[in-house]
């Protein structure tokens, strides 16, 4: 299996512990509104986006302590990583989106989550 995005943390936003406790991820590029910026992890791509989007059984990491499964992927969620660096991953295990910019993963656990988004860690989707 190929690398679909590999990107590096830049900076967490204030009120992103929160929405991870719930289980709930959102990635935006650097640069992103202020407004945004606060309930986002912001990146810096390393390799990627590929043109591909992953299919549902691609793995998704985030530095060494989180692993997880896509189980559903929105019909507008590639596109947005590949456009401006932007996706909500929701690790709730669902096998159908409620957002088409959206990605379900597997379920994991929220404090395993929230410790595993720091500064310098790598998030990948694939290989």
């Amino acid at each position: 299996m190929s690398v679909f995005l590999k990107t590096r943390i830049t900076a967490v936003g204030p009120e992103v512990a929160d929405l991870a406790e719930g289980g709930v991820l959102i990635l935006f590029a650097d640069g992103a509104p202020e407004e945004l910026a606060e309930v986002s992890v912001l990146h810096a791509v390393v390799d990627g986006p590929s043109d591909d989007a992953p299919v549902p059984g691609t793995r998704v990491s985030i530095g060494d302590g989180v692993s997880a499964e896509v189980t559903a992927m929105g019909d507008a969620a590639w596109n947005k990583v590949r456009e401006i660096g932007h996706v909500v991953v929701n690790f709730n295990g669902a096998t159908a989106v409620e957002r088409p910019g959206e990605i379900c993963a597997s379920v994991i656990e929220p404090d395993k989550l929230v410790a595993a988004l720091k500064t310098d860690a790598v998030i990948t989707i694939g290989a």
